[in-house]
């Protein structure tokens, strides 16, 4: 029992290790030798839990992502979704946002990183929050049942995520944002209650 959470500790650990080192060189300067240093741990320890570098680094990323979590309630869909956007857009704008324009850069030229970041953009936080969104929305009467789907849960990030890659851009302007929400965002909520025919 007690060498599992030593072995979480030393997880925990190195993940924080990994993080720092991204925020610091990006993940093109993050190195396993240099993480275990840092975590103080040796090179095996971290590749019996990583195989390599991406999964580390994706690992690192998705352990800062944790720790910022929003979960804004306005009572009204169109409102939460633009307070998630903007927090977002904050978040990526900020040295937590440098480490993930870090990574999108670097999946570019990383075939293997490219394929990790999909694999591992499954169900997490965020999504999980968006879901949680559009749980209320349904409830409110805003939204047809039909939406709270992961597919048009995780629409609005994918495009602001796109933004950040194609543009390089260091923040997403806000009229973005609005145009997400309005024309893309809503009508796609608004249009799973409608049976498309044959």
């Amino acid at each position: 029992m007690s060498t599992r959470r030593r072995g979480e500790e030393l997880e925990q650990a190195i993940l924080r290790a990994a993080a720092d080192e991204m925020r610091e060189s990006g993940y093109p300067g993050m190195t396993m030798d240099r993480v275990a240093a840092r975590a103080g741990t040796n090179k095996n320890a971290i590749y019996r839990r990583w195989p390599h570098r991406a999964a580390l680094g994706i690992a690192a990323y998705r352990h800062l992502s944790e720790t910022v979590m929003p979960d804004p309630d306005t009572g009204s869909l169109r409102a939460d979704a633009l307070e998630m956007l903007r927090l977002a857009n904050q978040t990526w704008s900020s040295p937590h946002g440098a480490t993930l324009r870090g990574l999108l850069a670097a999946a570019a030229d990383d075939p293997e990183l490219l394929t990790l970041m999909r694999e591992r953009s499954g169900t997490d936080a965020m999504d999980r929050a968006w879901l949680t969104m559009l749980d209320r929305a349904v409830a409110r009467g805003e939204a047809p049942a039909e939406a709270v789907h992961l597919r048009v849960a995780t629409t609005p990030m994918m495009l602001l995520r796109a933004e950040y890659a194609i543009r390089g851009i260091p923040s997403v302007p806000d009229e973005v944002l609005v145009e997400i929400v309005d024309e893309v965002f809503l009508p796609l909520v608004r249009g799973r209650g409608h049976d498309p025919g044959p």
